[in-house]
């Protein structure tokens, strides 16, 4: 969801993002954490989401949480540089203040964020952007990662194996694919495309 000042104010800026987007399960936030590691001119984004955490996660480390009225309190005030209702009543979104506060530390932004934001980021950042869609080997795979994690109901598992074939579709507006089979592979590839795109050999 962007509005065209949105739009406008955020092109106008040159600086450089770099955009993670898969379904859930796909291992991204893996390779996220290891390209962070890597790369200490990267800092991660972190996102804003209306669910409730998950395990031992905590507000401002993996996600800035809110309740759904908060939410969209945060949405009429503007807040968001975009956002999506990713499931009925479960919004994720990426906070204005957050990207002003990585850039005025120097920094690369690192996002790891839900498909169709990461088509949306892309949208507003263009060229000084790079887009890496995580992509499973295979739908029973991500099935049986999705189940590893012991975090979700069968019921939650099989509405994001639905959604994770959904999200397949998207992955032709993503500068690049990566797909996530043998990790230490995966994690080679993800270093030679962030080298390749910020141009640091």
């Amino acid at each position: 969801m962007l509005s065209s000042r949105k739009f406008r104010y955020f092109c106008n800026m040159n600086k450089k993002v770099i955009i993670f987007s898969a379904p859930s399960g796909a291992g991204k936030s893996t390779v996220v954490g290891h390209l962070l590691k890597t790369f200490p001119f990267l800092e991660f984004s972190i996102s804003a989401t209306s669910r409730p955490p998950r395990g031992s996660e905590k507000d401002g480390i993996e996600y800035y949480f809110f309740s759904e009225q908060q939410f969209r309190d945060l949405i009429s005030q503007n807040a968001f540089v975009e956002y999506e209702e990713v499931y009925p009543g479960s919004f994720y979104g990426t906070l204005r203040s957050e990207v002003e506060r990585i850039w005025a530390r120097g920094h690369v932004i690192l996002f790891d964020i839900d498909v169709k934001g990461g088509v949306n980021l892309k949208r507003i950042f263009g060229d000084n952007a790079l887009s890496v869609f995580v992509r499973p080997p295979s739908i029973e795979e991500l099935r049986r990662r999705l189940i590893g994690r012991g975090t979700d109901s069968p019921e939650a598992i099989e509405r994001r194996v639905a959604k994770a074939e959904e999200e397949l579709g998207y992955e032709s507006m993503f500068d690049r694919i990566l797909e996530n089979d043998i990790l230490e592979e995966t994690l080679a590839e993800a270093e030679k495309i962030v080298r390749t795109f910020i141009g640091k050999q």
